[in-house]
């Protein structure tokens, strides 16, 4: 077990569901699309192999589906201080950023659909060099950690 994991904040554990609905929406298009191939091959005699991969690519999906969100939730963590923002993440390779306060560029609050349905938001902070990502937390915290991020970051809101 990661102990400095535990000292961490983690995100909102709705994400596990969140992210797993939002597999089913794509394992259903998956799906569709084998339904609507295989309709064609009965009128036009095409061949079955495109429907057997799609199959088996939709149970492999599926599985992970299931799974990696729960592993991505438990493996996920963050913590802010007035230097730095440090990440970690990762179950097979783990990750563990730290990103300068100096470095950032800019915040920004991102909600989807699936995200807005359960009140959850996520954060990204851009560097020069790439974007990092707080995965789903709470509307209320998001906005205070983005507002946190940019004042310890020196960051201008344009929006206020």
């Amino acid at each position: 077990m990661d102990h400095r994991l535990d000292a961490m904040q983690r995100c909102h554990p709705h994400y596990v569901k969140v992210s797993r609905i939002s597999g089913i929406i794509t394992d259903g298009t998956i799906l569709l699309t084998a339904i609507a191939y295989s309709i064609l091959a009965l009128l036009f005699e095409w061949t079955w192999i495109p429907v057997w991969i799609a199959l088996g690519l939709l149970a492999f999906s599926t599985w992970l589906n299931w799974m990696i969100p729960a592993f991505i939730y438990r493996q996920f963590g963050f913590k802010i201080s007035e230097e730095e923002l440090e990440l970690r993440s990762g179950w097979i390779w783990l990750r563990d950023t730290i990103v300068p306060m100096t470095r950032i560029q800019h915040v920004e609050l991102e909600r989807g659909p699936l995200l807005r349905k359960y009140g959850l938001a996520k954060i990204k902070v851009v560097t020069a060099a790439t974007t990092h990502v707080i995965l789903a937390l709470e509307l209320e915290e998001a906005e205070n950690l983005k507002k946190q991020i940019g004042e310890l970051a020196k960051v201008v809101d344009h929006e206020e």
